[in-house]
């Protein structure tokens, strides 16, 4: 680890992106459909939310499962505060299939079939 940076846990990125977006405990608690006494226990605490409790974390606090897990966003660049428009994709599904074909694709093709993506989409919003 690097010298002077400090290590941040889960609920500390936590209590600094609710600090961040100018929210309350309270009001996260409400958003996220936590219990206010469970998000107090992980600061009196120093403790982590258990795992069914990360995606709405995320979801109330805009952030990648990946930031909150880690602070690293997909660029591998440490921030506080992360873009957070994700897709959770269900596993054996056809879009699941696309996706994982796609990623195996070389820069020239993913390209390509962005181009193809794109002049279909503008074809629909004409049609």
């Amino acid at each position: 680890m690097q010298e002077g940076i400090k290590r941040m846990t889960i609920s500390d990125r936590i209590f600094e992106r609710i600090s961040a977006m100018g929210m309350t405990q309270k009001r996260f608690a409400e958003e996220s459909g936590l219990m206010q006494s469970t998000i107090s226990e992980w600061k009196k605490k120093h403790t982590n939310p258990t795992s069914d409790k990360i995606m709405p974390i995320c979801k109330t606090l805009k952030v990648s499962p990946e930031w909150l897990l880690s602070g690293v966003d997909r660029a591998g660049e440490k921030r506080s505060k992360v873009g957070t428009d994700y897709l959770i994709i269900e596993k054996d599904t056809e879009l699941w299939v696309l996706v994982e074909e796609y990623k195996n694709l070389d820069k020239e093709t993913r390209n390509r079939i962005m181009g193809y993506v794109e002049a279909m989409a503008s074809m629909n919003k004409k049609g």
